[in-house]
């Protein structure tokens, strides 16, 4: 009984931010730091949901945002999972030291090497294109390791019956390994989409063409000079968070089947 109410104070509050983000996108902007706190307004500002789409291309970000989150979640479920396969089920010459490598680069900051990019993306004249950020971050060491963890759990006996009967290995992983993975798979899924969503340095670095722009550099348009429309702020957040929400209710179940197998903490 004691363990059920410190979760429930605990997740009381975690939600403490997110509840206050929902109050002050219903608020006047002179109200949202008005101290006691109104948790529920009595006069709800709801036009504070149609401004935002007004006063910014919101709609534009959005779509923006959306169209980069989509082909990149794409694009590294598949190069992630094709690694992830050679690393876990075919055997070739340094191959653990190869993968081992690789893996060690989740340890260097993204800071180190991000100047080398953008002076590799400007040479290819990429910048202030989608294109640049797709490539960046087609491939991820972690999403190879994620995946690597739960194919080593498949036994190995299924792929060599698979290979006694003519199958090929474009074969075994399309039509064996794939569909036995898909909770995997939906745990790579949630933490790209969701990283690429909420990507902010990004899109600052790369992107100069308004019509480029994605919805986290969106919400800065919300800033002033002398001052930011916290209550817009915090209604186009509440908006901005939809897609993330829609996606981890869509694929909860697998999600916690995935962190469970994978052993992925977090």
């Amino acid at each position: 009984m004691m363990t059920y109410a410190v979760l429930i104070i605990l997740a009381v509050f975690m939600l403490l931010p997110f509840l206050w983000m929902v109050s002050a996108s219903l608020k006047l902007d002179q109200d949202v730091f008005r101290v006691p706190i109104q948790w529920i307004p009595s006069k709800p500002v709801w036009s504070n949901f149609a401004t935002i789409w007004t006063r910014i291309p919101f709609l534009t970000f959005f779509g923006n945002s959306l169209k980069l989150t989509v082909i990149i979640t794409l694009l590294q479920l598949f190069t992630s999972s094709f690694a992830a396969y050679a690393f876990a089920k075919l055997k070739f010459p340094g191959r653990d030291w190869l993968f081992l490598a690789y893996i060690g680069s989740i340890a260097i900051p993204w800071q180190v090497y991000m100047v080398p990019q953008f002076i590799m993306m400007r040479r290819l004249d990429l910048v202030d294109t989608h294109l640049s950020l797709i490539l960046l971050q087609a491939f991820s060491a972690f999403g190879v390791f994620l995946l690597r963890q739960f194919f080593i759990s498949i036994p190995d006996e299924i792929l060599d019956a698979a290979r006694i009967d003519g199958m090929s290995e474009y074969g075994i992983f399309f039509r064996i390994m794939l569909p036995l993975s898909k909770p995997a798979l939906a745990t790579l899924t949630i933490f790209t989409a969701v990283a690429v969503w909420n990507d902010f340095m990004g899109p600052l670095i790369y992107l100069n063409s308004q019509s480029l722009k994605t919805i986290q550099l969106g919400l800065r348009m919300f800033i002033q000079q002398y001052g930011a429309d916290y209550a817009l702020i915090m209604a186009a957040a509440l908006v901005s968070l939809i897609p993330v929400v829609i996606l981890f209710v869509a694929l909860q179940r697998f999600f916690v089947e995935g962190i469970a197998s994978t052993g992925v903490k977090g």
